[in-house]
């Protein structure tokens, strides 16, 4: 008996099938079986079924003589289940990576229970990919398992069969079946809910949900809309036949009204010629199924007048949203007005002011942080001020921060009177740069891959990037900071402008540079490391032949598994990947359960490099700062090739690597098992490595930054390589036992 029973019912999908199956039979998780079910499809999708179930023995089909529907070709395909949980996968859409193996571990880490709730992604057909608004409720529900009675949030989630695993024998038990007709998820979903006795749920993006060009079938204009009436009625009558639930008529009273509103709404659901009817339709459904002495909502009283009521809220919804438009517009233009103003020459550049920024404003981090901090020890006179994009960011500032919020009032005054602003992301294009005013950027590390300029010769590297607006930006700058020769001459070509290269160092990487044996004690305890335990940190880049960015290039949980007791894997996600969809594709699980660690949200890289005894990167530029740590490094280069032709690299990373270079998982696994991540070979190219790309970093940066820009002194002169100092060589170079 297998584990799963995978459903897949197939009708007019050929572009998608291959791709929708192709992702179960690949999973890692084997013990299943997929029930294909043809609903007598007229295209390719039969033989396409047939070829699988031929070489495939986990592929068994069921071709139907007529068309039935979706829901009934379910219906059809239950009966051939074995498995102990049903899961069913619409056929153009697609499991993720890992995914059955995570819900086989849910399962057992829950104790099977009745339904398993999971998450998922949308997926555009111009390549967006958008995480579940709702994401939060199966984090906050994750602990056990509970009835919807306990947390009736569950119900506030997609109410769709595919985002739920069901134990089959639950499922026999209570007779649940699909209607026919459209929406027959609603009359499945609310009373499998709702009987549930054990419900538990799984914070990882286990299925990508594609939206195709032209919409699914519920964004057909047809009559067939009016389905949803007797799906809803009978929710009612499950609920009406099991006295238990009668608590529940409120809630699903309200859920009628708003689906109803909502299918209402669209322009492309219904015909014109309908709409009155289907009204009407729903505010019978409203009086008939309405508790007694059920408040009704707000949003819902619009059900108990007439259709013609209902037309003109609705055309007063759509006069005051372009009303708001329209002021929010109007407002913008004055305050661009309002901000020319205050920035006039007549209002006098205060020297000691200066405004610091990081990151489009998320947090006092980086290199603008360690020159504020340099700045108020070595000029106290000069106030720094924060840009912040919001309140949120105020949060854990560190004590006596003084900061404003981006484009407010207090905004417009500091940057019409500062002389110093430091940032490591471009300003915006409205901040008007005045003269004897002085801008530094400290640019966000050493460049491998292209940018600026040389991206106008990479155009699938371009999305999102205005390339003449940039350098239009960038022309503002006085000074670039560079750690190294390399990117001295990288960034004067990449950015053709008229500024003045410092090499002072990256300032951010003073904590690095004069790192002590116990530098990265404190962090490996917040992080929850295992006192003694080797620390693997493995920090991927994003890609750019992907619009997401995110490839998934190893298997995190084989390879925490493969690196053995005694140490640990922390993963951090480059930032731009960090709010999307990659925290929940099993990365955020594999945290909560203890197989790795998620260091991704840590505020500071420098923080999590120093807990590091070794750095496994491809193509980030944070190898870059980690080899001022002096400790090994290891390039895992399995798609250098596409990645060098969709970016565009300054450097060969694998023939001039800071340590071992892997270009397969086998090649990377067995650099650990062997112990060769560590050998003199890797000693030999971290040394040259270092020597190039680490030439300014000697802790001074930050220091050297203030008194050459803005206390007017001369450039301090670079000290010794700090590495060549015995007693921080020792701590730096330091690894946990392994």
């Amino acid at each position: 008996m297998p584990r799963f029973s995978v459903i897949v019912p197939v009708h007019k999908v050929q572009a998608y099938l291959h791709a929708c199956l192709d992702s179960v039979l690949g999973q890692s998780y084997r013990d299943i079986e997929v029930i294909a079910v043809d609903d007598r499809s007229p295209d390719g999708c039969g033989a396409i079924l047939d070829g699988y179930a031929a070489r495939d023995e986990r592929v068994r089909v069921l071709h139907l003589p007529e068309n039935v529907g979706l829901g009934r070709a379910r219906n059809a395909g239950m009966p051939l289940a074995t498995g102990d949980y049903l899961l069913f996968l619409d056929s153009d859409d697609t499991l993720t990576p890992g995914a059955l193996r995570a819900l086989a571990d849910r399962l057992d880490e829950t104790g099977d229970p009745d339904v398993l709730v999971f998450d998922y992604a949308r997926t555009y057909w111009w390549g967006g990919t958008r995480r579940n608004a709702l994401a939060r409720v199966l984090a906050e529900n994750g602990d056990g398992t509970f009835t919807a009675a306990e947390r009736p949030e569950i119900l506030d989630l997609l109410m769709v069969v595919w985002n739920k695993i069901y134990r089959r024998d639950f499922v026999e038990r209570e007779g649940f079946s699909f209607p026919p007709g459209y929406y027959e998820d609603t009359p499945w979903t609310f009373p499998v809910l709702l009987s549930a006795e054990r419900v538990a749920t799984l914070d990882r993006i286990c299925l990508y949900y594609r939206q195709r060009r032209r919409g699914s079938i519920l964004s057909t204009t047809s009559r067939k809309h009016f389905d949803v009436h007797e799906q809803y009625a009978r929710v009612f009558r499950f609920v009406d036949a099991r006295p238990a639930l009668a608590h529940w008529r409120p809630f699903l009273h309200a859920k009628m009204g708003e689906h109803c509103l909502d299918i209402l709404s669209k322009p492309d659901r219904l015909p014109p010629s309908d709409k009155a009817e289907f009204f009407r339709r729903t505010a019978d459904m409203f009086r008939t199924y309405r508790p007694d002495g059920a408040q009704v909502p707000a949003e819902l009283r619009v059900l108990e007048g007439g259709y013609a009521g209902y037309v003109l809220r609705r055309r007063a919804e759509r006069t005051g949203r372009e009303l708001v438009r329209r002021a929010r517009q109007a407002h913008t233009t004055a305050a661009a007005r309002a901000a020319a103003v205050r920035s006039s020459p007549r209002r006098p550049l205060d020297p000691e002011l200066a405004v610091y920024s990081a990151f489009s404003h998320r947090g006092v981090l980086g290199d603008p942080a360690a020159i504020h901090r340099a700045a108020r020890d070595i000029a106290p006179h000069i106030r720094g001020v924060w840009v912040l994009a919001d309140e949120e960011r105020a949060a854990g500032l560190p004590p006596d921060t003084e900061y404003v919020l981006l484009d407010s009032p207090g905004y417009r005054r500091v940057t019409g009177r500062a002389t110093y602003f430091v940032n490591n992301v471009n300003w915006s294009g409205a901040l008007v740069k005045r003269p004897g005013s002085v801008h530094i950027h400290t640019h966000r590390g050493t460049p491998l891959k292209f940018m600026g300029a040389d991206l106008l010769g990479k155009p699938g590297a371009r999305q999102g990037f205005d390339v003449p607006q940039m350098l239009r930006r960038a022309d503002r700058w006085d000074h670039s900071l560079v750690a190294n020769r390399h990117s001295e001459l990288v960034w004067e070509r990449a950015y053709p402008c008229h500024f003045a290269s410092l090499r002072s160092g990256s300032p951010r990487n003073d904590v690095l540079a004069l790192a002590g044996p116990d530098s990265g004690r404190e962090v490996r305890a917040r992080l929850g490391v295992p006192e003694g335990d080797t620390v693997v940190l493995y920090a991927p880049t994003r890609r750019d032949y992907r619009r997401d960015g995110l490839v998934e290039r190893i298997d995190l949980v084989r390879f925490a598994a493969d690196l053995g007791e005694g140490r640990t894997l922390v993963v951090r996600l480059h930032p731009s990947l960090a709010d999307g969809p990659a925290r929940g594709l099993g990365l955020a699980e594999l945290h909560r359960r203890g197989v790795l660690v998620d260091a991704t949200d840590e505020p500071e890289a420098q923080d999590v490099l120093l807990a590091a005894d070794v750095l496994v990167t491809d193509y980030s530029s944070i190898m870059f700062d980690y080899a001022n740590l002096d400790r090994p490094i290891v390039v895992y280069a399995d798609d250098w090739d596409a990645f060098r032709a969709s970016r565009g690299a300054y450097l060969d990373i694998t023939a001039e690597a800071p340590g071992h270079v892997a270009r397969s998982y086998r090649e990377l696994a067995w650099l650990f098992d062997s112990g060769t991540w560590r050998d003199e070979e890797a000693d030999r190219l971290r040394s040259a490595f270092r020597e190039r790309y680490c030439e300014f970093d000697d802790g001074r940066a930050a220091e050297r930054v203030v008194r050459a820009l803005m206390l007017g002194e001369p450039v301090p002169a670079h000290s010794p390589d700090p590495a060549r100092l015995p007693a921080q060589a020792a701590g730096r170079g330091r690894l946990a036992p392994s």
